[in-house]
């Protein structure tokens, strides 16, 4: 179960308010998520028949594996233990306030051998505008409120799989870039992709016109493309990881190696080979 001291980061209410309004034609990204799903299952040398999905889209995520259990990413996964052999926890990692607490809970459903692939936003998402919100607002205000989540960087989302008892984990990424014609256009798309501010320290007033007169204008300076439009990077992170079983291949005890490392070279010990 997750643990009941985790921090509130997200603003579970508003999260689900923001999601409510997203448009299925916005949800790029899940559909990127949907592909690199499918291109590291396909590497994968096993027929799985009792998948489960844990997503706040089902309509996306449906229609890609229809035998499979389809449930919301509540803090708590209704995810009965032993149930399944394989788990994709699609793009809602980086809005649980227990990310750790969602993969132990993926680890318990998953039968021995079963495979969790969790896929979530990464910590160069939008790097570019925090970058240009954070200094418009100290220009414009002198203080600093928080606008967009953080998110976990690639290695400190490997080592959850581990803290989850994971076997065999995997943690790799794929960025994506899109162009916006201004600041407005890229706050738009992000609202029918229900992914704006969930912060539980947000700014529950309204942003002074300057804050964002001010963004647009350096993201025009320092992130616009030869064209004139405005780059985002959207990152993806893509962990794996197995529940363990003796099936897996295990590292070598220390010292229990068969032969020495200077007769496998056809060396002398202490000399390198030419």
């Amino acid at each position: 179960m997750p643990s009941t001291t985790a921090p509130s980061l997200f603003d579970r209410s508003a999260l689900a308010l923001h999601r409510k309004r997203a448009r299925d034609e916005a949800l790029f990204l899940h559909r990127a998520a949907v592909d690199e799903v499918q291109d590291r299952l396909s590497m994968v040398n096993k027929t799985f028949k009792a998948p489960a999905v844990v997503t706040p889209f089902p309509q996306i995520w449906a229609g890609v594996w229809p035998d499979a259990r389809i449930i919301p990413d509540d803090e708590v996964l209704d995810l009965p233990p032993g149930a399944h052999d394989l788990v994709i926890h699609a793009m809602a990692l980086h809005w649980a306030n227990d990310p750790v607490g969602q993969l132990i809970q993926c680890h318990r459903c998953l039968q021995p051998d079963g495979l969790l692939l969790a896929v979530s936003l990464g910590g160069e998402t939008l790097q570019e505008l925090r970058a240009v919100m954070g200094q418009a607002e100290i220009e414009a205000t002198g203080g600093l409120s928080p606008r967009v989540a953080p998110m976990a960087e690639l290695r400190d989302m490997g080592a959850l799989l581990q803290r989850a008892g994971l076997a065999l984990p995997v943690a790799d990424k794929a960025v994506l870039t899109a162009e916006y014609r201004d600041l407005r256009h890229l706050m738009h798309d992000l609202r029918e992709m229900g992914e704006t501010n969930a912060l539980a320290d947000r700014l529950k007033r309204p942003t002074r016109q300057v804050v964002f007169d001010t963004a647009q204008k350096l993201y025009a300076t320092h992130f616009a493309t030869s064209a004139g439009r405005l780059r985002a990077t959207y990152e993806l992170i893509c962990l794996t990881g197995w529940a363990p079983d003796d099936s897996q291949p295990k590292p070598l005890r220390p010292g229990s190696a068969q032969m020495r490392l200077a007769d496998a070279l056809g060396t002398d010990e202490g000399k390198l080979p030419d």
